[in-house]
């Protein structure tokens, strides 16, 4: 079969994954999900990509239906026709399948398998039949996929899933390292915390960004106008995911506007506790937010709205939406423009602390876990620590010209505050350049992150 391959960028490790378990000379199932949009399709179509493969993608109209295009795709991979008239169900349509490929190693990619799984739960059982009885002595591959994070978690992730002890390996898909989003906007790393904050790091998302015009251009023509995919998306994307669409949508608009507290959204929403609760535990399952506990702290921690695009459009285009759809963009865009700059400054500490930990930003520590920490009137933006109580911590500023010596009295004397054990202590200072700095702590600039980013993408 003919599979266009479309932009492809990275994904080195989730590659290097699937293909050494496709090197291993025994059967396999594979569980890939990660949410819409995400990139799970690219990843198995440049995995598949010159290998034997069945890509199926699954539909929700009947099993009948999709064990049709099976047959249809068995008959071609195989070259042979009888498969067209089998009236067989799922499993003995497999065993006649691998009585033709015998040990011939053959991918099989069912994407989004939850709409299987929605029209009939028994097809795990199905599939675990199939593994115990039919792949025991073959070399199938056989992938599943899917974007219902919660559904793929509940139904075929969990332990008392029937395919549960049958997968050799698994893979969520998340958003792009921050270095990446230089494929989709060239420019200096100030564009590309710029580009993070609004389009987030989902790979769909950026491929829309026209990278020869500015960010204001993209914003305006990407996001704001009346038509564009971008306009719909969250809408959309909620009412994919849940039964009701409309009281989370309620819950991420809320967070947006800065009631981030669990009494503050109770009292904005209206809902009763036990509802409240069940709501947020989903988003989080589902990835749309997250909640933030403090360093040393069990509770009183804020949510978070995970996807930077979801923030960046719950905060500033929903509550316009009456305007854009008489397309008032540009006095729209005014109002926005107003106060993206301490928007950006608060997504940049996000940005910084995820760098951070999945070490794009160095630190002089190892094994470590990145906090926040706040308590009363005491705020730090991150604080790495390890085992060995080491513990670095981290100030960031998007600001120029900064006067490191004055942050790194601050910080230090806020960080008597935490109460924690000290082996090594450093302070570092992430700000987009220095007008002082101090000898005293690591001082991290825009260029140095250029730098490095560089270096990354060569």
């Amino acid at each position: 079969m003919i599979i266009m391959i479309q932009q492809f960028i990275n994904r080195k490790y989730e590659l290097n994954f699937l293909n050494k378990k496709y090197d291993e000379d025994k059967p396999q199932l594979i569980i890939i999900y990660g949410r819409r949009r995400i990139g799970k399709t690219e990843l198995i179509k440049e995995f598949i990509s010159g290998k034997k493969t069945v890509y199926h993608l699954c539909t929700a109209d009947s099993i009948e239906e999709n064990i049709t295009y099976l047959k249809s795709e068995f008959s071609s991979i195989t070259g042979k026709s009888y498969f067209l008239n089998l009236e067989v169900d799922l499993f003995t349509l497999f065993k006649y399948l691998i009585d033709e490929i015998k040990d011939e190693k053959i991918i099989i990619a069912l994407d989004e398998i939850t709409y299987l799984v929605s029209l009939n739960k028994g097809i795990l059982s199905i599939f675990q039949k199939i593994y115990d009885e039919l792949m025991v002595n073959s070399r199938l591959f056989i992938i599943f996929s899917g974007s219902s994070i919660s559904m793929m978690e509940d139904e075929i992730l969990n332990f008392k899933s029937p395919v549960y002890g049958r997968r050799t390996g698994s893979l969520e898909i998340s958003g792009f390292d921050p270095n990446l989003i230089e494929y989709f906007y060239p420019g200096d790393f100030e564009d590309i915390v710029k580009i993070h904050s609004i389009f987030g790091n989902v790979p769909f998302y950026l491929s829309l960004i026209d990278k020869n015009q500015n960010i204001e251009w993209n914003i305006k023509n990407i996001i704001l106008s009346k038509g564009e995919i971008l306009y719909e998306e969250p809408k959309i994307l909620l009412k994919e995911e849940f039964r009701e669409p409309r009281i989370y949508e309620m819950i991420l608009k809320r967070i947006s506007e800065g009631k981030n507290t669990y009494g503050e959204l109770q009292n904005a929403l209206h809902l009763d506790s036990g509802n409240i609760s069940r709501y947020l535990e989903t988003l989080i399952s589902s990835r749309f937010i997250k909640y933030i506990i403090p360093l040393n702290q069990k509770r009183r921690g804020i949510y978070e709205i995970n996807d930077y695009f979801l923030n960046f459009y719950y905060k500033f285009v929903d509550p316009n939406r009456s305007d854009l759809e008489l397309g008032n963009i540009e006095s729209v865009f005014k109002k926005i423009n107003n106060n993206l700059n301490t928007f950006y400054g608060h997504t940049f500490e996000r940005i910084a602390l995820e760098m951070v930990s999945r070490g794009i930003i160095p630190i002089p520590i190892h094994n470590f876990q990145v906090n926040k920490f706040w308590h009363k009137d005491v705020e730090i933006d991150g604080v790495a620590t390890n085992d060995k109580n080491d513990v670095v911590f981290i100030e960031i500023k998007f600001v120029p010209d900064v006067d490191g010596i004055k942050i790194y009295n601050e910080l230090k004397y806020k960080s008597l505050s935490v109460n924690i054990k000290r082996n090594k202590e450093y302070y570092m200072i992430i700000a987009k350049s220095f007008k002082t700095k101090s000898n005293e702590a690591i001082n991290v600039d825009f260029a140095g992150i250029d730098r490095i980013i560089k270096k990354l993408n060569e």
